[in-house]
Order: structure tokens, then sequence, then C-alpha cells
């Protein structure tokens, strides 16, 4: 299994050594329970992120190794990867937080403080399962090749979390042997799936979905971006999505002086003190409308909250498996494919 580009090297380091070992370390080694908690949440954190990357820019040469991969993430997301494709990849990346997304940031309150940040994982979790559960429907009647991979995924996440969980149980008994499974896998899984919803509103509240570059939120300083794969320059990511992680730094100094500063900060930690915490007394530190807002269209037409129905149309195509064959390095191929809705990656690694 060797990656298509050079910078996923460490993207391995991380994801088949170093997610595997911080989460076993909790069965041989119970003293660490509790302490471990930051470094077991910013690995939850990254297997989000990379799910995020393996569905729109496939990390591998080969479909099967893709397959085994995405599979294999799906344990330590918590969920299987495959549902980035319907909610994310043809949907959010289409509509951009406005109208027909079903991630959108204002459906209930246009309001941006700690309570609706938070609690928006469970509103997102909600209008998403609409076009997912739409698109395994679609999968099954129409694409059986896909529709084997989300079975496998499936089966795959439950079947080795329920073994994990047995295998705690086997080593230090029924109360520790729960613990070390909460405590190692259970919980960085959780929090993946809770911090890529989170990620999604604040990199998306109060933009302007109607604006060149102004639609997003980033993150940019240095140590942070490499921290997290690069997770950090948004702009770039909706504007080429099918672009390599590892090129997005230079990317964005090629349009951030056309970004409203507001909508570059230097980090996530510094954003959410200032505006969740510091925007509690001061008003200064609260994050205002930068130009138009999403429910508010240039053509003035009413605008309507029902989500756009999805396609499993090409998933699994073919024509993708034969792209993927002839990328050059440092290429995707939704680069290639030059897909339309500013980089939207239709087909798949399925």
């Amino acid at each position: 299994m060797l990656p298509r580009v050079a910078a996923d090297y460490r993207t391995m380091l991380w994801a088949f050594v170093l997610f595997p070992a911080v989460a076993l370390a909790h069965y041989f080694e119970p003293r660490i329970l509790g302490w471990s908690l930051p470094i077991t949440l910013y690995f939850g954190f990254c297997a989000g992120v990379f799910s995020h990357n393996q569905n729109h820019c496939p990390t591998f040469k080969t479909k099967r190794a893709n397959q085994i991969y995405a599979a294999w993430l799906s344990v330590f997301y918590g969920y299987p990867t495959f549902a980035w494709i319907p909610t994310h990849n043809l949907n959010h990346h289409k509509f951009v937080n406005k109208a027909g997304d079903a991630t959108i940031t204002w459906r209930y309150s246009k309001k941006n403080n700690w309570t609706v940040a938070w609690t928006y994982f469970f509103v997102s979790s909600y209008w998403q399962s609409g076009p997912l559960k739409e698109f395994m429907k679609k999968a099954k009647a129409t694409n059986p090749s896909l529709h084997r991979q989300i079975v496998t995924q499936y089966t795959t996440v439950f079947g080795v979390h329920a073994a994990l969980l047995a295998l705690g149980i086997w080593m230090r008994g029924p109360a520790l042997g729960v613990a070390v499974y909460f405590f190692g896998f259970l919980v960085p899984a959780l929090f993946a799936l809770w911090s890529m919803m989170f990620i999604n509103y604040i990199q998306h509240i109060h933009c302007d979905p109607w604006s060149k570059h102004n639609h997003s939120r980033n993150f940019v300083s240095a140590l942070g971006n490499w921290m997290v794969f690069n997770n950090g320059f948004h702009t770039v990511h909706h504007e080429a999505a099918g672009q390599h992680w590892s090129l997005a730094p230079i990317a964005h100094a090629k349009i951030a002086s056309e970004i409203d500063p507001a909508l570059c900060q230097q980090s996530i930690f510094g954003f959410c003190i200032k505006t969740y915490l510091l925007g509690i007394f001061f008003e200064r530190f609260r994050t205002k409308q930068v130009g138009r807002a999403p429910f508010d269209p240039p053509d003035g037409k009413t605008i309507d909250l029902t989500t756009a129905s999805v396609q499993a149309a090409e998933a699994g195509s073919k024509r993708f498996d034969r792209v993927i064959e002839r990328s050059p390095r440092g290429r995707c191929p939704a680069e290639i494919l030059k897909p339309t809705n500013g980089g939207v990656m239709n087909d798949t690694h399925y």
C-alpha cells in the first residue's frame, strides 16, 4: 500500500501506527486513563480529517488499497467513512451553507454562541440522515459494488468495536475493561464525529457563501496546520476540493489578500476563546456577518430549507478507477476530471 503523494507517508504513520498504538496503550497500562485524554482527542480529530481527505482525494494508488484504508479509518472515526459522500461531497460542497445544504449553520438560529455551536452536532446529524439514507437506498438499487462497500464498512465499525470491548473485558475484567475501551477507542471516535461537525460550523458561520473567496473561515497557524494536516485552510478546499491537502498552504497564499481579514484567524483555540468566552462579556469579540448572509440570496427569491436530493450515480465507476491509475504525482482524480460545483468530487474511490 503505497501512497500516491509522498506527504501521505506521515498520514500513514498517524493512521497505521499512532492511532492503534495510543488506543491500545490503555489496555496495557490502565493508569493512563484520563491523563491521556488530550492525546486521544487529538488523534480522534485527525481520524476525522483523514476520513474527510480520503473522500476527496484517495490516498493510495489502487482501488483495493483505498477500500481497506476506508474501512480502517472507519474504526477510529466511529462511523463508516462513506457517509461523507452524500452529506459532504455531494451536498455541502455544492451548496456551501446556502439553502439545500443539510449542514447549514443557521437552520434554527442566526446567532453564533457556544450553545448554538456545541449543539450544532445534533442538529446537523439529524438533517444529514436524510441524504445518507437516500444515498444508501439508491446505492442498493443501482450500484451493488458501492452497496457492498457500505455494508462492509458498517460491519467493520460495529464488529471491531464490539471485539475491542470484549478484549478489554477479557484483559481487565468488566469494570476496568469497559473503561479502557471507553477511553481508548470510544471517546476519541465520538470526538471525531463531533469535532468534524463543529469545525464545519465555525468555518462557515457568518461567512458569505455568495462571495468568491469569503465563503469560508480559515485558521492559518503554521504549527496548527501541520498538526491537523492543513485542515485550517478551508477557502481553497472549497474552491479546489480535489486538491491534495499538502498543497493547501501554497494555494491559500495565492488568494489570502482577497479574503476578508476577519476570516483568516490564527488558531481554532484563539478563535473559540475570543468568540465563545470573551464574547459573552464583550461584543467586539463576537463574530459579525461578513458580506451577504446565506439566507439573503442576491435574486431575492424565497429560500427553501429542504435538503437537496443526492444520487449514487457514477460512484465506483470504472472511469474513476482508470483516472486513478494514470494520475500524475501530486494531483488527485477530481482535478483531472474538472468537476463542476467548485471542485466537488462526485466520483469516489469505492
